[in-house]
């Protein structure tokens, strides 16, 4: 399987029990990282002069981080699209970073899809897992991969362009987190008296699907741990008090390892049983897959 994300720490959060899921049981995992993540918000104040407006050597710190990450996954395959620092982290939606001709939101999408294509047409993956045209909530750099994964998963197939064998991937996903979850984890939060914010409404969030869009429901709670130990090594990111963990803005979330994610092309596999409803899935029969390679012959 292959998945494309925008900065370091987008894997952990997202996809890190799924992708240590995987890798325990002998499936080849392939990362794809977009940018450097220059422009994240950093949290530790010993961390403070690595900020874009100071030193700006905030990317060279998160692959470290990221490296440290992978390994608390173990995966073994990582790839920055392009190479490391190609593209540059743009920003949230609307700031002037934005504007840099090298950030990725201005990145060429030809160009960079057919560098992701390069990839794809290498370690021929079957499943290739990204974010929703609304890169999940907002940020260009999400918005962009998705792009750059949609059009490098169509030309990776096509026989009439160069690059090495097409290579046809038989599934294609989205990231999602049902509001159902989202609801049952921000009461849970405000119940535990954590310190971090627990929205009041979760469809003020800017993420968030209904429950009925998910398709697939990936029960990796044996490996809840490899994915805060992964979270853990994004500190400059990222702050946990498990089960728990915040961004700069201090908004509470859970970390799960019930991953959700919604097939956007490809043929879904047969439905199984959900994980307990106290652990993010239905806990009874219902029309989810629950195995990412499900359905491929």
């Amino acid at each position: 399987m292959l998945l494309v994300h925008a900065h370091p720490d987008d894997e952990s959060i997202g996809t890190g029990a799924t992708m240590a899921k995987y890798v325990a049981e002998g499936a080849h995992v392939t990362l794809v990282t977009c940018t450097l993540g220059e422009e994240g918000e950093i949290i530790p104040q010993e961390l403070a002069h690595r900020a874009a407006d100071r030193d700006d050597t905030l990317g060279q710190y998160r692959i470290g981080e990221l490296a440290a990450a992978c390994k608390a996954l173990g995966v073994t395959d990582h790839r920055f699209l392009g190479g490391a620092g190609r593209w540059r982290d743009s920003g949230m939606m609307g700031v002037a970073s934005n504007d840099n001709p090298g950030c990725f939101w201005r990145a060429d999408l030809e160009e960079a899809a057919d560098e992701l294509v390069k990839i794809i047409r290498e370690v021929r993956p079957q499943v290739l897992v990204t974010y929703d045209e609304n890169g999940f909530y907002g940020h260009p750099d999400h918005i962009q991969a998705h792009r750059v994964a949609r059009l490098a998963f169509q030309r990776a197939a096509d026989p009439t362009l160069p690059g090495g064998e097409p290579w046809r991937i038989a599934k294609f996903y989205h990231t999602a987190v049902p509001r159902s979850v989202m609801k049952r984890a921000a009461e849970a939060m405000r119940e535990a008296a954590v310190e971090f914010w627990a929205p009041d409404d979760v469809d003020d969030m800017p993420f968030g699907c209904a429950d009925e869009d998910v398709t697939t429901e990936i029960d990796a709670r044996p490996y809840v741990e490899a994915k805060l130990d992964a979270m853990r090594a994004h500190a400059s990111q990222i702050a946990v008090d498990a089960p728990w963990f915040a961004l700069s803005n201090n908004i509470g979330q859970q970390a799960f390892g019930v991953e959700h994610y919604i097939l956007r092309a490809g043929v879904p596999g047969p439905p199984g049983i959900g994980a307990p409803y106290e652990a993010g899935g239905l806990g009874e029969p219902h029309n989810r897959e629950t195995d990412l390679f499900a359905g491929i012959g």
